[in-house]
């Protein structure tokens, strides 16, 4: 299909991707018309370059720092200049007809025509969005006034917000989208509308739509004030974006005493407070489409909220919108300015950014539009080849990129590129723009959203499954059932079921799975090992993990994806099993109260472990801290022995002397471990981290877990779990 994305800054290009595919919950979309919300997608387009850009926001110094100190100068210096070319999706409001659906959904048909929203979404030939963000279109709406509809919610939301009584007066200022769209929404609710833009036409079109008083230019405060008989206005709505303080303070000066201020805009809040004070001012945020917004459970996991409680969600405001536009309260063709056929956008998007083009609602058109039968016609492609790519070389092993996430960007796929005899030849992953973006960057032949268009290409050798933990077994699963050798992210597994599942499909095969437990490379943990296998007698580990980033939306804090201990711990429970070369056999635990939202409870956990040869680990993971403090400590304790590593950088060890090994940047063993599993899918080496390896830290991580929830001695029996 065709997509509108942004490569780089600011250049706008219509690429072709693979069609996106299902997911639950899911229904796709074909597009007959999308709309380009100017003020949030041209916030985005960097016209002015870079420098301009890291100048209106320093936090991307942040941003380069923290690539810097997980990829050194070599790693960084590539993503920044893969950040030219990167693509990015924009758009989120449209409408068209359903072509296909997940089977859980019963109350939408193939051909019924919606409007959909939802971040991401963007301007396709084919979206795939959930249930919650997609509304039906009653008969009288055209689907080119439909694609209105998320735009609409938002202002719907900010007027729900202010709380609007029957005659009040509303000063709506900046009248865009969604201000022209705040205006007549307000006067359906009975307010006396006072519409202001520095643009007359703007000011004009609000007046045509029903504004009773509109401004433009000239003292705003002195206007109000006498339209309002003095008072001043009962309720003032920001609907404009502005990098200046000015407008919302003119706002505090427009309200009256003990008056309303609703922030629908993008602008900065630097409000007088004496004025605020002696008014007793109100300011409320108005946050996008309403109740559901920005809470993945409602948006992408559909759970409704119960409508006894909450009476107008995200959903429910899109389609209470489009009801008012098919009954005439709210009028959409007077804000269409300009149509443009989707290989145009780029066209679309300058006009946007033209002042002289008095462009306000700027629709992007679909072939779908123009077809007879648009629900029959629909042939997905989910797969594209990449017409740069070059022929594999005689011997070469192919690998396939499941899963286009930052781990696969910033270390493995660039430890891929330096192993001779290894390509990577096919991407895949949901996104259809990100498909597409990892495999130019890194030369792959192929990207597609499909993982069984990837394992069906009889050349492939192997998988490299980066992707999201729920998915790592079975994915592994399926690509050992289509005889390719997996390598996969951790954890490999999240249940117990899984690992034994896995360990069954491994065997069975005979091929490599080999689990990305990258500690085991790194030089100074390597160095750890040898100090301790110098020992005579047990050891004592002492291992503090300090990760607060794994918090608050993040999806790997989410238990449901495993959590913090299934997910990140599980590299530790390997870790002492490598350096210690015993088997775990007890692991007792404590953790925050189970019911701590965040940091999540489960997420933060101290524990002892105990091994066959007599040695003992203490063990603490938080999510709770601070990024200041050192990510990750260990420290080994034997007979005339004490030695640690710290955060990849620092190894040092003590016996008769002290010393120690230091570098700038982590070393994390990441190139080692793909040489490794090159090897291993070569036949030259056995596999160095196996599928009993990634069977030990999942079950030792669940034991862990039923330890802290129990408050009892957890055993851990791997061999009675692997007997198969």
């Amino acid at each position: 299909m065709k997509q509108v994305l942004r490569r780089g800054f600011s250049e706008i290009v219509v690429e072709t991707v693979p069609d996106p595919v299902l997911s639950s919950g899911q229904v796709l979309i074909r597009p007959f018309y999308s709309l380009i919300s100017s003020g949030t997608e041209t916030a985005s387009i960097h016209q002015h370059g870079v420098l301009k850009a890291v100048a209106d926001n320093p936090s991307h110094l942040r941003t380069v720092w923290n690539v810097l100190s997980a990829n050194g100068p070599m790693g960084t210096f590539a993503e920044l200049k893969a950040r030219f070319s990167a693509y990015a999706v924009l758009g989120y409001s449209g409408a068209g007809i359903v072509v296909a659906k997940h089977p859980s959904i019963s109350d939408i048909g193939l051909g019924q025509r919606v409007a959909y929203g939802g971040e991401g979404t963007g301007h396709g030939e084919a979206i795939a969005v959930s249930r919650n963000l997609t509304a039906r279109v009653p008969d009288p709406v055209s689907l080119d006034q439909a694609c209105f509809t998320t735009l609409g919610a938002i202002a719907l939301n900010a007027v729900r917000i202010a709380r609007i009584e029957l005659g009040e007066s509303v000063a709506v200022i900046g009248l865009g989208l969604v201000g022209q769209l705040v205006a007549q929404l307000a006067r359906c609710q009975g307010a006396r509308v006072i519409a202001a833009d520095l643009r007359p036409e703007r000011a004009a079109l609000a007046r045509q739509l029903g504004a009773e008083s509109v401004l433009s230019g000239g003292n705003l405060r002195q206007q109000v004030v006498s339209l309002t008989e003095g008072r001043g206005a009962d309720c003032v709505i920001l609907a404009a974006a502005s990098k200046s303080p000015a407008v919302a303070e003119s706002a505090i000066e427009l309200v009256r005493d003990r008056g309303r201020v609703i922030v629908v805009g993008a602008v900065p809040l630097e409000l007088p407070w004496l004025e605020m004070y002696l008014k007793e001012t109100e300011v409320r945020m108005s946050r996008a489409y309403g109740p559901g917004s920005y809470d993945p459970q409602y948006e992408k996991q559909n759970r409704d909220y119960p409508l006894p409680y909450v009476r107008w969600t995200e959903n429910r405001n899109m389609e209470e919108f489009l009801r008012l536009v098919a009954c005439g309260q709210v009028q959409i063709a007077p804000l269409i300015t300009h149509r443009f056929p989707l290989e145009q956008a780029s066209e679309a998007y300058r006009t946007i950014l033209d002042p002289d083009s008095a462009s306000l609602g700027v629709a992007l058109e679909y072939a779908a539009a123009h077809e007879s039968d648009p629900l029959g016609s629909y042939r997905p492609q989910n797969k594209v080849a990449l017409p740069a790519a070059t022929p594999s070389a005689p011997g070469v092993k192919r690998i396939a990129l499941i899963g286009a996430g930052n781990i696969a960007k910033w270390a493995h796929l660039p430890a891929l590129r330096k192993v001779k005899g290894l390509e990577l030849s096919v991407v895949q992953t949901s996104i259809p723009a990100k498909a597409r973006e990892y495999a130019e960057r890194f030369d792959a032949a192929t990207a597609t959203t499909q993982l069984q268009e990837a394992l069906a290409d009889p050349g492939l050798d192997a998988v490299l499954i980066a992707n999201r933990n729920p998915r790592h077994a079975s994915d592994a699963l399926a690509a050992l059932e289509a005889g390719k050798h997996v390598f996969v992210e951790k954890p490999m597994a999240l249940t117990r079921e899984e690992c034994a599942m896995l360990a069954r499909a491994q065997y069975k095969s005979g091929l490599v799975l080999f689990v990305g437990f990258n500690r085991r490379f790194s030089p100074f943990y390597r160095k750890l090992r040898e100090q301790i296998r110098r020992r005579s007698g047990p050891a004592m580990i002492h291992c503090r993990v300090s990760s607060p980033g794994i918090s608050g939306s993040y999806w790997m804090a989410d238990p449901g994806n495993g959590g913090a201990i299934l997910g990140e711990a599980c590299h530790f429970a390997d870790l002492f099993y490598w350096l210690l070369e015993s088997e775990p056999i007890a692991v007792a635990a404590h953790s925050f109260p189970a019911e701590l939202a965040d940091p999540v409870g489960e997420n933060n956990v101290c524990s002892t472990l105990r091994f066959a040869d007599g040695s003992i680990a203490a063990f603490s993971y938080a999510t709770a801290g601070s990024p200041a403090c050192a990510g990750e400590r260990v420290e080994v304790f034997g007979p005339g022995l004490a030695a640690g590593v710290e955060d990849f950088k620092r190894f040092w060890v003590a016996g008769r002397k002290r010393h120690s090994k230091s570098s700038w940047f982590a070393q994390k063993g990441y190139d080692e471990q793909m040489r490794a599993f090159a090897a291993a899918i070569r036949g030259e080496t056995p596999a160095a981290v196996t599928v009993r390896d990634g069977a030990r830290a999942t079950l030792c991580c669940l034991q862990l877990l039923a330890s802290a929830r129990s408050g009892q001695f957890e055993v851990v029996d791997l061999d009675s779990l692997l007997r198969f």
